[in-house]
């Protein structure tokens, strides 16, 4: 009884302070003035994705060895940047093409690199699609998301640690953890819907067509040949799905411009 007692105020005392640390991360998003819980400054996530940027291009084979190629795409992202607020944040943008040739993806490290495979590259057809894609990789950068998620992370790790030390036993520190993970599945989601909201403003801003981001949809959902896990089970909402919210975004858009 004495133990259970023990290892419940223990567990006690990991969950306060795991949620102190938590929520005394509060800041105010720079651009969109959003109070958010995050894990580092601004200059923080841009040296870390400055300090990053090189292994991840690592890891899909190196920048893809055309410089037109890669002028282009830059030219395409400094575009979206200088003729939104992204412009006016304090990341630093930069946009890189990898050579990977098979694997369709796009992605953003915090502070503002922004990278592309040519596996997706040469899938769209269109200036307007890679518009589409960098502008919705710039809302991650914007939204903050990656910072986000490292504050998530240690708050679900430590309740996690927390149920586990109660439990004292390993299963339930495995159910709690995998229980944990399935929360941070969600908030990816959200942070999916919410750069693809920023994809469409930031390609209207810079005079690209927003149904460009639609036909992105399209290429993803082929590239997929339909073989696609549940969504509850994936860290991106189905492109169906998203497919819808986009149509709205640029509608309240249209709306707001008028």
């Amino acid at each position: 009884m004495f133990k259970f007692g023990a290892r419940l105020i223990f567990a006690l005392i990991v969950v306060l302070i795991t949620l102190f640390n938590y929520f005394s991360k509060t800041q105010v998003n720079p651009v969109t003035g959003k109070k958010q819980r995050v894990s580092m400054s601004p200059a923080e996530e841009v040296q870390l994705g400055l300090q990053s940027a090189p292994q991840m291009a690592a890891e899909f084979g190196g920048l893809y060895n055309d410089p037109e190629v890669q002028n282009s795409v830059k030219a395409i992202g400094q575009k979206l940047v200088l003729a939104t607020d992204a412009g006016k944040s304090p990341y630093k943008f930069d946009f890189h093409v990898l050579a990977d040739p098979n694997t369709v993806n796009a992605f953003a490290v915090p502070g503002g690199q922004i990278f592309i495979t040519m596996g997706l590259l040469k899938k769209l057809k269109s200036e307007d699609q890679v518009a589409g894609v960098l502008g919705h990789e710039m809302g991650h950068v914007i939204g903050r998301h990656s910072a986000e998620q490292m504050a998530k992370t240690d708050l679900l790790r430590g309740l996690a640690g927390a149920a586990g030390v109660a439990g004292g036993d390993y299963t339930t520190a495995q159910t709690a953890q995998y229980v944990a993970n399935l929360v941070n599945l969600s908030y990816g989601r959200d942070d999916e819907l919410e750069s693809d909201d920023f994809g469409v403003k930031y390609m209207m801003d810079a005079g690209y067509n927003p149904e460009a981001l639609l036909d992105v949809m399209k290429v993803l959902e082929e590239a997929s040949g339909g073989n696609r896990s549940a969504e509850f089970m994936s860290t991106h909402p189905s492109p169906a799905n998203r497919a819808g919210r986009i149509k709205a975004a640029i509608e309240k858009y249209r709306q707001n411009n008028n």
